[in-house]
Order: C-alpha cells, then structure tokens, then sequence
C-alpha cells in the first residue's frame, strides 16, 4: 500500500509568498514518487487471469518503477519496456525490484508499438503512465490526503505531463472542496496541455524540451485531457531556470531533494507565475534524480 506523504512548511516561503503554503512531498513515497499510488491502484484490479499472465508498463522512470515495484507487491510478473539511452541508475532501480528490462531504440522505434506487441506475443496487460481510469483514481489520493491534512485550501498547484496526476488531484479535491482553484504547471519546453486548452483540443506539439524528464509529454492524455479542461482554473509554464532555483531551494532550506518535474509547480509559485493566495496546496511530485545530475544543476 502506498504512503501517507507528509506536508512540509517553511515560514521562509511563507513569507516569500505571501501566503501559507503547504507542500505535499510525494518524493517520500514508494518508489520515491507519486507513481507508485497509480500503478498499486491499478495492478491490484487485475483479474486472476491477468495477474498469472503478467503486465507490460513502458517507462524509464518513475512509472517503470512504480510499476515494477508494484508488480513485486502482488506477486505478478512484469516486463518495463525503456529505451536504450536510459540512465544505468534508473535501469538498476527498476530491474532492482524485480522487472525484466527489454530495451528498445527510440530513434528507431516507439515504445507504445514495443509494448504492445509484447502483450499481444505473451498476453500482458499493458499499464499505461497516465491515460487510465484506474490509475489516475489511485494519483488522486494525492489529493485526498492534502484535503484532509491541510484543511481548507484555495489553491492547489501540481504537474502536468500526460496530465494523470492533476486530473486524479483536481477530482479528488474539488470534490471535497469545491471552491478550490486547481492550477497545473508545466515546463516551458513542454506546453502541450496548456496549449491544448487554450485551443479547446488536443494539440501535439514537436519532440518536448525540458530538463524535466517525467514531463516530456508531446500531447495530453486521451482521457485525461477531457477531465482536467472541466476542472483546472489554468495551466501556466515555467522556464527551466526557475526549476533548476527551486531545486536548490527545496535543497538548502527544506533539506530535501526534488527531481525537476518535481519541482515545476512550487517554481511558479516563486516565480511569480501564479498569485498565491490564503492557504495553498503544492505537489512536489517525486525525488528520484541521479546524484550526478542533481548537483550538475545546482552549479549550473
């Protein structure tokens, strides 16, 4: 079962604000980010038949992850399809909890099409990142948990990538508390949600640039997308520097280490990008960063 993370304060962002902010640190959870809540959710309705079988998942990182460890938890096989460029460190996570790895070239070919011929060869169920009922059900006790342990809120701020975990978030909390806004964040290199609203449809944009790797979406989920142009006030970017500050920030004074996707929805806070007001809900969404990498963007 997942954690129940726990909501960090510092009166030095208060103070910077101008508001109370309440961070919800899903870098504490299992499998080090959020991830782990929506593939537990959606591994554990399985069938009988489905788990003897096994599932496909394709990620890197943390879905990989998330997965695997799942996987491992209720005793069903797992294949995480990842592409050969990915990091040794995160391969060694995923096949650490007891996946098998198959690798594939994404210069050449997709990882959707590896997986699902797959499933289709060994008859696995393929879990997928974001576009899921179930799984964003299960990212959307994020919300539960920061309703109750935070109390009233009137503004809550998470990431957007395929959009799972703001769409779970947004209808976990706004049912609860109906007048709260919802504001997603995503990096500038990687604005396919915020343009797909303001345009009122599903937008691909070109091959996402941004430090922010769990974010690297080019086009919002099929169905997430519907659930978060209902329920989001706005989807605003952040530059890349703004992520990489916050990270030292997180760092330095929360002592506490944030991936950058991670990290995007607190950055337009400080950054100004999104007027906190009263008391305000942030996810920081994960922590899982190779060391190298994390300290190369603190000194860049």
């Amino acid at each position: 079962m997942a954690h129940r993370t726990p909501l960090l304060t510092s009166a030095t962002l208060d103070g910077e604000c101008g508001a109370t902010i309440m961070l919800k640190s899903e870098s504490f959870q299992r499998s080090g980010s959020f991830k782990f809540r929506g593939a537990y959710n959606r591994l554990s309705q399985l069938t009988d038949r489905e788990r003897v079988a096994g599932v496909v998942a394709y990620s890197s990182g943390n879905h990989g992850a998330a997965v695997a460890l799942s996987a491992r938890l209720l005793g069903i096989p797992a294949v995480i399809v990842v592409p050969a460029t990915a990091s040794a460190l995160k391969l060694a996570a995923i096949a650490g909890y007891g996946a098998q790895l198959r690798s594939y070239d994404p210069a050449t070919e997709r990882r959707e099409e590896v997986a699902a011929a797959i499933a289709a060869e060994r008859s696995l169920t393929i879990i997928r990142p974001f576009d899921d009922y179930a799984v964003m059900a299960g990212q959307g006790t994020v919300g539960l948990e920061l309703a109750d342990q935070a109390g009233q809120l009137d503004l809550v701020l998470a990431p957007v990538g395929g959009g799972g975990l703001i769409a779970g978030v947004a209808t976990a909390v706004k049912g609860l508390q109906p007048g709260v806004a919802i504001i997603g964040v995503e990096p500038e290199g990687a604005g396919d949600t915020s343009q797909s609203l303001r345009a009122g449809h599903r937008v691909a944009i070109g091959e996402p640039a941004t430090i922010a790797d769990g974010l690297r979406a080019s086009q919002p989920g099929e169905l997430t997308f519907p659930i978060n142009a209902r329920l989001l006030a706005d989807v605003v970017t952040v530059p890349e520097s703004a992520i990489i500050e916050t990270m030292r920030f997180c760092f330095t004074r929360l002592k506490i280490v944030i991936e950058p996707s991670g990290a995007v929805a607190l950055a337009a806070l400080r950054a100004g990008l999104v007027p906190a007001v009263g008391r305000v809900g942030v996810v920081l969404s994960g922590g899982n960063i190779d060391p190298a990498d994390f300290a190369g963007l603190l000194a860049s």
